[in-house]
């Protein structure tokens, strides 16, 4: 919505295989049809036009709404009928005198498969015209997610792709983890990000964009999520291309090993560049004397906090910057129970129970909080215990 709203999100794209070429390639004016199309078409190698092209055609403007496609033949608004060939002389002077639109339309600037967002973004979706809304198709996963169902289509249609996905941990190899740990845990479904990926490799131009946290904090303290190796992958170091750390951007495609594992360590948390660095080079990945440049060795919490101040003191760069409907109350829960469930799981339970059992009664300030998640009364012991930590985690 925001990146449509400004401007950004504006290319169309239409159904047909060979329409959409003409567009990319600048021989076929949305704006504007002219009769040459037709000479393009055929130099396409499309000729025949069977009664499925027909109907995408004129849904996007392509044959005017007065002619009609009847076995095999364009039939003219005024009735004359023609082999529906565009390499035929006869038919492609008729098409071109009587059938041709003036302009294309109905153009899709995004394919979903599915979308969500704050309340501001469904109000703008139901505020919209049929013409706009005509301008977001949402369809089957099968469609956006691979090339397999129409390769020819989707990849004139996919010109300079970016697959944005998200992952867990980095290895220093460039194979990404993002839907399982080493110990055979399952924390997450593949879903479409391999066929993404997959597709930023198979399009002329296309890219894969993984963006990674690149440390982990608990209250056991920090560990780095650019890694040496892992006992599991779920994208391949043959398929590595972009990843993004909030320290930067590493540029891994068709890179050496040597240079992938520098970039990596160039956008790595600073706490453990050095560890990194020492097993390269152990192993043989990047050769001795080689040093990271100081302008990536301060990748610290702190020297963010420092670079966004400002705009932050302006009120950017908040928890959720594009909106939410979450209250603020509900915004500091989000961050307390990820303390909390860390917490409970690294916590002995006898420790655990203790501790609730111990606990004073809660501040007032405390209340608003408690009321959220209905634990002013516990009535368990588990409730109880999930009341101390949270009391704990929000300071109070």
């Amino acid at each position: 919505m925001d990146l449509v709203q400004a401007g950004v999100l504006k290319r169309e794209v239409y159904d047909f295989w060979a329409l959409q070429q003409l567009v990319n390639d600048g021989r076929c004016d949305p704006r504007r049809l002219d009769p040459v199309v037709l000479e393009h078409m055929e130099a396409l190698g499309l000729r025949v036009i069977r009664t499925a092209d027909f109907e995408i055609l004129q849904h996007h403007g392509f044959f005017n709404d007065a002619t009609r496609y009847d076995q095999g033949h364009i039939v003219a608004p005024d009735g004359e009928r023609v082999l529906a060939n565009v390499a035929d002389p006869q038919s492609r002077r008729v098409i071109a005198g009587k059938c041709l639109g003036t302009a294309l339309r109905r153009g899709i600037v995004v394919h979903g498969g599915f979308f969500l967002g704050p309340r501001r973004f469904y109000d703008w979706l139901r505020g919209m015209s049929d013409e706009e809304r005509g301008r977001f198709c949402m369809t089957g996963v099968y469609k956006v997610n691979q090339l397999d169902h129409n390769p020819r289509l989707y990849k004139a249609q996919r010109v300079n792709a970016r697959f944005i996905n998200t992952g867990i941990m980095v290895t220093l190899s460039g194979a990404v983890v993002s839907d399982g740990l080493d110990n055979g845990k399952v924390i997450s479904g593949v879903g479409g990000q391999y066929n993404f990926v997959a597709m930023a490799h198979q399009l002329p131009g296309g890219r894969s964009i993984i963006m990674i946290r690149a440390a982990r904090e608990t209250d056991g303290g920090a560990s780095s999520n650019v890694v040496f190796n892992y006992g599991h992958c779920t994208i391949p170091r043959h398929l590595r291309d972009i990843v993004v750390t909030e320290y930067g951007v590493a540029d891994l495609r068709s890179q050496s090993d040597a240079e992938v594992a520098k970039r990596l360590i160039c956008i790595a948390d600073s706490r453990f560049q050095a560890g990194l660095l020492e097993q390269a080079v152990k192993a043989g990945k990047i050769e001795a004397g080689w040093q990271i440049p100081a302008e990536c060795r301060d990748n610290t919490p702190a020297s963010l906090d420092r670079r966004f101040k400002p705009q932050r003191a302006q009120g950017l760069f908040g928890a959720f910057p594009l909106g939410s409907d979450f209250t603020p109350e509900e915004l500091k829960l989000a961050a307390a129970l990820k303390q909390v469930k860390a917490k409970a799981a690294s916590t002995p339970k006898w420790k655990l129970l203790l501790g609730a059992l111990r606990a004073g009664e809660p501040s007032a300030a405390m209340q608003p909080y408690l009321a959220r998640l209905k634990l002013e009364q516990p009535k368990t012991l588990q409730d109880k215990v999930v009341r101390m930590l949270l009391v704990e985690a929000l300071g109070g």
